[in-house]
């Protein structure tokens, strides 16, 4: 890795809590492209998408199979994220999203995968497995994997699918807020999952280097997904979703460490985002600064 390409995708349409549109602006804020650049890596902005305010589009949009608000204002920004990961990713830099909500994955991983194989590590409290027919909100934030691979309604909708994502190449780590049928959807899938539990018990360093060796295995390249609310609220108070007995300060930069040194190794990064930091429900940025310092720990970052 040489370079990064950040990439702002301030919506909320995928969430039913309003703010993390705001969350691309507080990471900058703290002082995220300094820190890239420290690390001896080009770092090069290119500004956030044009998102128009949920306030001027219609949230009752009809989706094929069930219910997912805002489908086509999703549709609109994933299709020009994707655009804007697969140039970065064609330039030799590894594009850095910077969510807004997680739906913004959708785009992330449809770039990342237009011409390659790719496997993906997903540091979240949610399962984000739920299609249309299953939500119990229909908030997109909570599809994007589904999305990707193309499940239930998302089928039939070639922007949303990844053609590179592998389903048993899709790894989760951390889970501790699963819905009732998503439950089922992620139990029948050829992926893998590790609950908070699996962390309490076996450690985060143990659990993130065996999800990295599952996602990474037999494919071309590795997309690292890390949603805030993956953290414990009271260490990162400021998220969309916040769901209590999660990951600490350390154990989150552990994974993020083990994530640069695999990298170091194999060279397979392709691409990594940050999403739902909510700067409304958030104290002194901190969540934002924490965004920034994870990112700077999976890039390189080192005490010594």
């Amino acid at each position: 890795m040489n370079s990064v390409r950040i990439i702002g995708a301030p919506t909320d349409y995928g969430s039913d809590r309003r703010g993390v549109d705001m969350g691309p602006s507080a990471i900058r804020y703290a002082g995220l492209a300094d820190r890239i650049e420290s690390l001896g890596l080009e770092c090069a902005d290119d500004g956030d998408l044009l998102v128009p305010r949920a306030e001027r589009r219609d949230p009752d949009t009809p989706s094929v199979d069930g219910e997912a608000k805002h489908l086509h204002e999703t549709e609109e920004v994933c299709t020009r994220l994707a655009d804007e990961v697969a140039a970065a990713v064609d330039d030799g830099s590894v594009p850095l999203v910077l969510g807004g909500d997680h739906s913004v994955a959708i785009g992330t991983l449809a770039g990342t995968g237009r011409d390659a194989t790719v496997g993906t590590v997903w540091f979240d409290a949610h399962g984000d497995f739920n299609t249309p027919a299953t939500t119990p909100s229909g908030d997109v934030h909570g599809m994007p994997l589904a999305a990707a691979l193309g499940m239930g309604a998302f089928e039939t909708m070639d922007w949303a699918r990844s053609p590179g994502l592998r389903g048993n190449n899709v790894v989760h780590v951390g889970l501790r807020s699963v819905d009732d049928r998503e439950r089922d959807l992620i139990r029948e899938s050829s992926g893998t999952a590790y609950t908070m539990s699996d962390i309490d018990e076996r450690g985060v360093a143990d659990v993130t280097r065996e999800a990295i060796e599952v996602a990474a295995d037999g494919v071309d390249a590795l997309h690292v997904s890390l949603d805030l609310d993956w953290l414990d609220p009271n260490v990162a108070p400021g998220v969309g979703t916040p769901v209590r007995g999660g990951v600490t300060y350390r154990e989150a930069h552990t994974a993020m460490e083990i994530v640069a040194e695999y990298d170091d190794r194999f060279d397979l990064l392709r691409s990594f985002e940050a999403v739902e930091v909510n700067p409304v429900l958030d104290s002194h940025n901190e969540t934002a600064d924490l965004a920034a310092d994870l990112a700077g720990s999976a890039l390189g970052e080192r005490v010594l």
